[in-house]
């Protein structure tokens, strides 16, 4: 492999960004890489910044952690709230300051709302207002259609795009009407980015969607017989346990807590959980096929070590073209 001065990525501030959908290896790509380059990983996933959700988050061990520093990970309780634009903001200060520790930022998750807001900016939307979302909660509660029906009157571009059934989308939409006049569509035609560097993404693809399948029922078993439901139990015991916070609406989480409240048997609450998760991977795929300027590695397809190998060739070839 041709040598390269990897402290091109610094001396140009250019940060690393694995992306892929979940279960394909990111995490384990990221820490192999840390043993042939200066790093530290920027946590891009938004339920590993929960420190008690530990189980269904798969989130990196104790000695994984330990390897290489990680960034915005374990530092929420389970019902605070964190915006985009918050981890806009954190992920630029942190990597700032990581490229003045003489290191590379290596952004690594599957959340790729984040990402996005990252390369395209975000919508000037405002802060969030207890009042407006507790009566529009009792709202949906009482009826989502009428709710949906009252957006499609006022944001039928958003309308089309949010279904009733997805009460946080749905809510938050119409919130921002109520607080700011303007539509949510109109407030995201409108962009700006905090973040400022240059982003060489690697995006992990597993060419063979019954390969993901596959591994992501491996990790979920994995996950159960690990303890989730005991972890989620525990969970809902803490006093400041909200089941409608975006950590509790996380999935495997979310079914388990389905299962809690009489939804369904504990016996189906696994297959609950498959079905979330492959959802959860289709939708991210979706959105990992519009990444512009992405090379793409089937992970599944060669062996880690292999895979490090290419990888390492493709940032070598950015390294020379930054220098």
């Amino acid at each position: 492999m041709p040598i390269c001065d990897w402290n091109n990525f610094i001396k140009n501030p250019t940060a690393i960004a694995i992306m892929g959908p979940t279960a394909s290896g990111k995490t384990a790509l990221a820490l192999a890489l840390a043993d042939y380059l200066p790093i530290e990983i920027i946590n891009v996933d938004s339920v590993l910044i929960y420190r008690d959700l530990n189980i269904g988050a798969a989130k990196p061990t104790d000695a994984e952690l330990a390897q290489v520093p990680h960034h915005l990970i374990n530092f929420l309780g389970q019902n605070e709230s964190y915006s985009v634009a918050d981890f806009v903001t954190d992920a630029q200060r942190i990597a700032k300051e990581i490229f003045a520790r003489g290191k590379i930022p290596v952004l690594v998750g599957g959340t790729m709302m984040y990402f996005n807001a990252l390369t395209q900016g975000l919508s000037d939307l405002p802060s969030a207002d207890p009042s407006v979302r507790a009566r529009l909660q009792a709202e949906f509660e009482e009826s989502p259609a009428n709710l949906h029906a009252k957006l499609q009157a006022i944001d039928p571009q958003a309308a089309a795009r949010i279904n009733q059934a997805d009460q946080q989308r749905l809510i938050r939409a119409l919130e921002v009407y109520e607080i700011s006049g303007h539509t949510l569509t109109s407030l995201q035609h409108s962009r700006s980015s905090a973040w400022t560097f240059p982003l060489v993404k690697l995006v992990l693809m597993p060419a063979s969607r019954q390969a993901l399948h596959e591994k992501i029922a491996q990790r979920l078993e994995g996950m159960f017989a690990a303890g989730l439901v005991a972890e989620v139990a525990s969970l809902a015991q803490q006093p400041e346990h909200d089941p409608d916070s975006p950590a509790m609406r996380s999935v495997g989480y979310r079914q388990v807590l389905d299962h809690f409240a009489g939804e369904y048997p504990e016996a189906l609450v696994f297959e609950k959980a498959l079905v979330a998760t492959r959802q959860l991977a289709k939708r991210q795929i979706t959105w990992l096929r519009k990444e512009d300027e992405a090379a793409i590695f089937d992970p599944y397809s060669v062996s880690e070590d292999t895979l490090t190998q290419q990888v390492l060739e493709h940032l070598t070839l950015n390294c020379k073209n930054i220098a």
